[in-house]
């Protein structure tokens, strides 16, 4: 399945395949390969959905995958039998030049004219009937955000045989590729004999759009939709995650109850509950980011805010094309850094590496939220925003800030040739209630995996590290500054002091660096708190300051605590000192955030 950006191909692959896909990387390159297995065939099929491409002559790595994929040149991986070409009915024009491109292989191919519903109500009429014939391939309507044409799109599969099993001819673009302006002569033909546009084309998305892409007007409701986001954030999941934060507190007292003291209750309740639950609590938080940014990718916003943040992010030696990359880091770093092989520039794609992790992805959220409840009250500014959820806002923002000066000192003395950005505007629409749940169950699912794989195993290592060796008899301490974490906390004590950070936040920063989320667990370890996220606030609350909570905010806001990012941005740059240069500048920023925080506010409280 191959199709330009925004032209809904994702959607149709997930009617396609019941969403039962898998995400993995084509062979020798960090390329995610997406496949499933068609629901509803006679016979086994599996469709792949390859990057989204505007033309089979490509720069950036995403489109390159694809041609190569299309014309069998990929080690690993067979030629497909058959091609499925998806094109977005309301800009027909824009979509036959890599449909043409793609019938002059000569490979078996399908037209599916998606969004009809969408060119219907604009009152665009296409021949399909007409436009089969004149091109020789089948043509099916399609409408993936409520599976029409669906059935009509299988039928035709069902009926495709593979003759051409045995075709091992190696294709190439120079053999079968006509001039553009052939092309472009062809589809001009078609569109004008098969396809009848309205005189007056509905204009209120125009003047939506006059509005959402204004130099001033656009960049304050850009500013007004993130602040609703992270006031949700807050304000909705609170209920809930207290509730769920209440049940761990009930299962540890529980099993405290049931279970004679002794080792194995301390590593239900200290190691297991403490540590997992710690992390879980937050998960309500998460879906309402995740369900924010879906719903806003799904109605056509994002590509617009691409184009507004154009102009301003070229004053920082960026451009529009590294929004994506840099708005899909909000979630996790990893895709963020991966996608930016979409952009041309070589020395852009750098800095956008080097800035992508500075974005909050959303393992810091269980940090940020823990002592944000901690430390800053429930209580509303100006009768309307969540003190904490403005506060939240502002660790966003910061984290935004210093990504936009850090690229504008890297792109400073850097002379660069232009690389205009061309983006197709989708059509505004109703976000896909079926495509956003798909989005959002792969998320959690990820998330969990992490709690039942690394959090999981990092909790217990941290609570043995916590537990042995046991205090001595005649001990005056408490038990854990004995023990092997008390040890290696007290030796990093005197680099943190300047900060603040006393020997039990040293020792949460260690396993943080595997997740982020096992910041929290670790505190509830060290701090021996088996009650919850309330508990654990109470007990950081007594025995933090105000300015050193600030300090260690500060600090994750900034240091590169996940070695999963690390270990992308050494693949994706491929180079050992492009690593290293990430890796100290991140933890020097962070370490000097930290301790600027912490002696203001430690000035400004005195």
């Amino acid at each position: 399945m191959i199709g330009n950006p925004n032209c809904g191909k994702t959607s149709l692959f997930n009617c396609l395949t019941g969403a039962r896909a898998k995400v993995a990387n084509y062979p020798g390159v960090t390329v995610e390969r997406r496949s499933g297995m068609i629901s509803g065939l006679a016979n086994n099929a599996e469709l792949l959905d390859l990057p989204g491409t505007y033309s089979l002559f490509v720069t950036s790595p995403d489109e390159q995958v694809a041609r190569d994929f299309i014309l069998g040149n990929i080690q690993g991986e067979a030629r497909p039998d058959l091609l499925i070409a998806v094109v977005d009915a309301t800009n027909l024009r824009l979509g036959l030049r890599l449909v043409m491109e793609l019938r002059s292989l000569n490979r078996p191919l399908i037209l599916a004219l998606n969004q009809m519903d969408a060119a219907r109500k604009r009152g665009i009429t296409i021949d399909t009937a007409g436009l089969s014939q004149d091109m020789g391939i089948p043509v099916i309507e399609t409408v993936a955000v409520n599976s029409q044409g669906v059935d009509a799109l299988k039928h035709e599969l069902d009926q495709y045989t593979h003759h051409q099993a045995g075709d091992t001819q190696r294709l190439t673009l120079s053999d079968r590729q006509e001039s553009v302006e052939a092309i472009y002569d062809k589809i001009e033909s078609l569109v004008r004999a098969h396809v009848t546009q309205p005189a007056n084309m509905p204009r209120w998305q125009d003047r939506l759009d006059q509005v959402v892409m204004h130099p001033v007007l656009g960049l304050m409701v850009l500013f007004s939709i993130l602040l609703v986001v992270f006031q949700a954030v807050f304000a909705w999941a609170t209920p809930i995650a207290d509730s769920m934060d209440a049940g761990f507190g009930v299962l540890g007292g529980l099993l405290t109850q049931i279970l004679p003291a002794g080792i194995l209750r301390e590593f239900l309740v200290n190691g297991i509950i403490a540590g997992v639950g710690g992390v879980i609590v937050f998960l309500p938080q998460i879906i309402l980011l995740f369900l924010f940014i879906l719903l806003l990718e799904d109605s056509g916003y994002l590509t617009r805010a691409a184009f507004l943040l154009d102009r301003p992010m070229r004053g920082l030696g960026l451009s529009g094309r590294s929004f994506i990359p840099l708005l899909s880091s909000f979630a996790c770093a990893v895709p963020g850094v991966m996608a930016t092989r979409t952009i041309s520039d070589p020395r852009e794609r750098f800095i956008t590496i080097m800035v992508a992790p500075l974005m909050t992805c959303s393992a810091r959220l269980p940090v940020y939220a823990l002592i944000i409840s901690a430390f800053i009250p429930r209580q509303t500014v100006a009768g309307i925003f969540n003190l904490q959820g403005l506060t939240l806002f502002g660790l966003y923002f910061a984290g935004v800030v210093s990504a936009a000066l850090v690229a504008w000192v890297m792109r400073r003395r850097q002379t660069r040739e232009e690389f205009p950005l061309l983006l197709e505007l989708p059509s505004y629409r109703w976000p896909m209630a079926y495509h956003v749940y798909i989005g959002l169950r792969e998320r959690v699912w990820i998330f969990m995996r992490r709690v039942g794989t690394i959090i999981l195993s990092l909790s217990i290592i941290l609570w043995f590290l916590a537990t042995y060796p046991g205090a001595p008899a005649e001990a005056t301490r408490p038990a854990i500054e004995y023990s092997f974490a008390g040890m290696l906390g007290s030796w990093m004590e005197p680099l943190f002091a300047p900060l603040g950070f006393n020997w039990q936040m040293c020792i949460a920063l260690i396993p943080a660096m595997g997740a982020r989320e096992v910041a929290v667990s670790a505190l509830a370890t060290v701090y021996a708190v088996a009650g919850g996220e309330l508990a654990l606030g109470s007990a950081l609350h007594s025995s933090w300051s105000l300015p050193v909570a600030f300090a260690y905010l500060a600090w994750f806001v900034y240091a590169p605590q996940c070695i999963s990012t690390i270990a992308v941005v050494k693949r994706e740059t491929n180079s050992l000192k492009s690593t290293a240069l990430f890796t100290v500048y991140l933890f020097g920023l962070a370490y000097l955030a930290a301790w600027v925080t912490y002696q203001i506010s430690a000035l400004l409280i005195h």
